[in-house]
């Protein structure tokens, strides 16, 4: 028994299928290609959860892990309401994440600001040395080890931070690491604009 050969439109339509998946990526690729050759910044690329409600969610406490003497709990959207709040997306692995975290500490030491951690993807006793080597800036600390609650969150990959409201909304997202001069001139002006506000 052979098989039949396709008809001439249903051929172009075989090739169709095969090509346009490799279009689409060499279309994204490009974009990205094009904003990296010309000095773009990729944290800039926008989100569609700004402006909108933090995704529910409820993360474990990574276990063993204390700061004073008492355990760091894990969190969840709830405590995201009732004063201005940062949510970092962070590992163990992540280089970025190791240069951006002198950053958080020092948002972290902010009185006004409450700086919580999603341990993104990574083993227990990897982000408790993490913590341990580098500080934790962090009120709370929930895990995320299979990336699913960060799914939620529109995250691209680590780190990313999230500013919110009290109200519990999005209102800005940093895409890679945080350094000194987006801390300077983007990060807390926007978290000024929202402790005035709130």
């Amino acid at each position: 028994m052979s098989l039949a050969e396709p008809k001439p439109g249903e051929r172009r339509g075989i090739r169709l299928a095969r090509v346009l998946p490799l279009g689409i990526f060499l279309g994204l690729a490009s974009v990205f290609l094009v904003r990296l050759l010309t000095g773009g910044d990729l944290s800039d690329i926008p989100s569609a959860l700004v402006g909108k409600p933090v995704p529910e969610f409820s993360l474990p406490a990574l276990d063993e892990l204390a700061n004073e003497g008492e355990p760091v709990p894990g969190f969840s959207s709830a405590d995201l309401k009732g004063g201005v709040s940062l949510v970092n997306i962070f590992a163990s692995w992540c280089l970025p994440c190791r240069q951006e975290h002198p950053f958080i500490e020092k948002l972290g030491e902010d009185p006004r600001l409450r700086v919580y951690g999603i341990n993104y993807k990574d083993t227990p006793a990897n982000a408790r040395q993490f913590l341990g080597e580098f500080g934790n800036p962090y009120a709370a600390v929930g895990v995320d080890e299979r990336g699913r609650g960060s799914i939620d969150w529109g995250v691209y990959g680590v780190p990313e931070t999230f500013l919110i409201d009290a109200e519990g909304i999005i209102r800005h997202k940093t895409i890679g690491p945080i350094s000194e001069e987006s801390l300077s001139e983007v990060l807390m002006p926007e978290i000024e604009k929202l402790l005035a506000t709130n």
